[in-house]
């Protein structure tokens, strides 16, 4: 199903529609403030092994971020975090950052072997931010990458459709989404390291 939900007026109705297909352990692919991804609910792991099936990796090599609505949701899937951390955190996000932390005991037995570190997101996109709200849950975030030296991935949600129509249960198109992904920082040890730089001006940071 390709859904159409406009990010300046979001009817609570198609969100809704949304929440119960992920409830039910649905696939979906959503707009984020960088690539359209793919989600499922979190805490469903029947899904979280069709998404791990569609990207063709086994559970325990499965490196997929979680995205939150904000930080409450912090010391649920990781250690404690440093103050500097905390508040490098607090200035970029919503924003096109994931941040690498250190997991705690609940992310393993979630993704079901021990898992030492987690990827944190969130987005600074009203649809992503809107479905994780209503979910009441984190979602998963994994990208969806062509085999394509020159083009990485598709923005077109209408495309996106055509391709994973008999894949995923709900395309979201929320109109075009970007040609580049996160940028992504290692926080686990007492200073910042940058792994991936994409979209997101680090000098502002």
């Amino acid at each position: 199903m390709l859904l159409r939900i406009n990010p300046d007026n979001i009817d609570d109705r198609l969100i809704n529609q949304v929440i119960l297909t992920l409830k039910r352990g649905g696939i979906i692919i959503y707009p984020t403030d960088t690539v359209y991804t793919l989600g499922c609910d979190l805490t469903h792991s029947a899904a979280l092994e069709k998404i791990c099936k569609l990207k063709g990796v086994k559970p325990n090599k499965a490196n997929f971020s979680i995205v939150c609505y904000d930080l409450s949701h912090l010391s649920d899937f990781t250690q404690s975090i440093s103050t500097p951390c905390y508040k490098l955190m607090k200035r970029a996000l919503p924003g096109p950052f994931t941040f690498i932390l250190n997991a705690n005991n609940k992310v393993s037995k979630i993704f079901g072997y021990n898992k030492k570190t987690i990827g944190i997101r969130v987005p600074d996109n009203k649809i992503c931010r809107a479905i994780v709200d209503a979910l009441d849950a984190p979602m998963i975030s994994a990208s969806i990458k062509l085999d394509d030296t020159v083009l990485e991935y598709i923005t077109d949600p209408q495309e996106l459709f055509e391709l994973y129509e008999n894949i995923v249960d709900i395309v979201i198109d929320g109109g075009s989404g970007d040609i580049i992904a996160s940028t992504v920082i290692d926080y686990t040890e007492d200073e910042p390291l940058i792994i991936r730089e994409g979209k997101g001006d680090i000098n502002k940071l």
